[in-house]
Formats: structure tokens, sequence, C-alpha cells
């Protein structure tokens, strides 16, 4: 039977505008930029669920209804990031009507928490002790109101910044995965490396590693094997321009 899994959170548009840039501005040290065509993608919560499909788990998303974009413009040849734009993030209104969420129907539920102001701490805090199984991504400081996730998420740099909120806190060593870039990631002091691959857009990767993660767990029920999966799902996409999807042939 296919299972199922709720994801929530913060979601955008992944734009990716594509051009050259041969020469400088004459009236300020600024690239010229002459766009060629343009990539669209659903992002952050958006991305994760779309990853979760593709991995063939019924996926559904409760996310904002305002479309925020992030928009990049990239120089196609070498893949230089140029500039990114965001826009319609402080339109981004709370979740509403959380208490009448079914978090029983599913086998599982994925939080992708951008903290862009869907999800409070309260929201999460209300979210986890209403099922026994959830994943967390998140970019707020850690804190007790986490402490019923089963499995939060987070980058070595978010890790050095809500490091000092974590002092004392002892169910937060069964509950925390580090990923590590090249390094690939750390559960409860266990080092899980990747293979060494050229390396194009890192742009969703975490929202990527997240979907494997939720999906092979549903699967195996073991998290080293998990852990080893979502790695190779990040490794897939970063291979790649733009945001991606990783897929089930993995």
């Amino acid at each position: 039977m296919e299972k199922r899994v709720l994801v929530i959170g913060d979601s955008c548009t992944d734009v990716h505008v594509y051009g050259t840039c041969s020469r400088l501005c004459p009236d300020a040290p600024v690239p010229v930029f002459l766009p060629t065509h343009t990539r669209k993608n659903r992002g952050m919560a958006g991305n994760v669920y779309e990853n979760l499909i593709s991995l063939k788990i019924g996926a559904e998303l409760v996310t904002n209804s305002y479309d925020v974009e992030k928009t990049r413009y990239v120089e196609q040849n070498t893949n230089h990031m140029i500039v990114r734009i965001d826009s319609g993030e402080e339109k981004i209104e709370r979740i509403q009507n959380i208490e009448k969420v079914q978090f029983e129907l599913y086998d599982a539920i994925v939080i992708s928490d951008y903290n862009k102001g869907f999800l409070t701490e309260e929201d999460i805090a209300y979210i986890s002790q209403r099922h026994s199984l959830v994943f967390m991504d998140t970019k707020k400081l850690l804190g007790d109101w986490a402490k019923h996730i089963e499995y939060i998420k987070i980058n070595e740099m978010e890790y050095e910044r809500t490091a000092h909120t974590l002092v004392g806190k002892k169910w937060i060593y069964d509950n925390l995965i580090i990923t590590k870039g090249s390094k690939g990631c750390s559960y409860k002091g266990e080092i899980f490396p990747v293979e060494k691959v050229e390396i194009k857009d890192l742009s969703g990767a975490g929202d990527t590693f997240l979907a494997g993660l939720a999906a092979k767990y549903l699967e195996s029920n073991e998290m080293r094997l998990s852990l080893k999966f979502a790695n190779e799902c990040a490794t897939v996409v970063v291979q790649q321009k733009g945001v991606t999807i990783v897929n089930d042939n993995i």
C-alpha cells in the first residue's frame, strides 16, 4: 500500500533566469546580463513535496497561499549566480485551522520550516504532539518546542547557530541529523559520507535529502539505511543545474 505523507511548511517558486555575461556596465562596476531562458520549479516545502511524489510517496502539501518567488540570475556557461532577488515573503500568513488537520490519516508528517512566518514554534509543537513520526527541517533556533519531533535535520551552519540553545538537552542526541555538504551527514556521532562528485548547484539539495530520508524510513524503518539513501538523493541533484527532482531509480 502506498505510504501517505503530509508536508507542512513555507513554499515558494524557484526561478532561475539563465543568461550570458561578457562585459561590465560602462556606468557602474556590474556585469551586463543578457537573459536567454528561464526555469521555474516549486521550492522549499513545495520542493520536498515534489521529491516525495517522484519517489512514489502519496504526499499532500499544506502551505502558504501567496506565491513567494526566489529569482536567481545565473551565468549559463559557468553556473555562477549573479544575484538572487526574493519577493513576497512579507505576505506569508500563519497556517490557519491547524486543529482541523487529520494527522492520523498519514504515515508520517514532514515539516519544512523556512521560518518565513507560516509556522510558529507553537504550531510545530502542536503538530509533533499529534503524530508519532514527524521529520523536520527548520531554520529556527531549536528549543524544547521541538523535543517531540522524531527526526530533526539541519545543516552545519544552522547547527552552529543553534548549538547554544541545546546545552543540557539530552533529547537532541536521538533526534538530530546534521548535513555536512561534501562530507555527508552525521547522526548520533556517526558520519555517513557521500560520494565525491562535481557539484553544480546546491539549490534545493536539503529538501531532496529530507524527502529521501522520510521516503526510505517509511519503507525500511531503519535510520542508517535511510541516511545513506538521503545522501544518495542529494548527491544526484547537486550534479544538476538549478532545482531538480530526484527519482526512484537511484
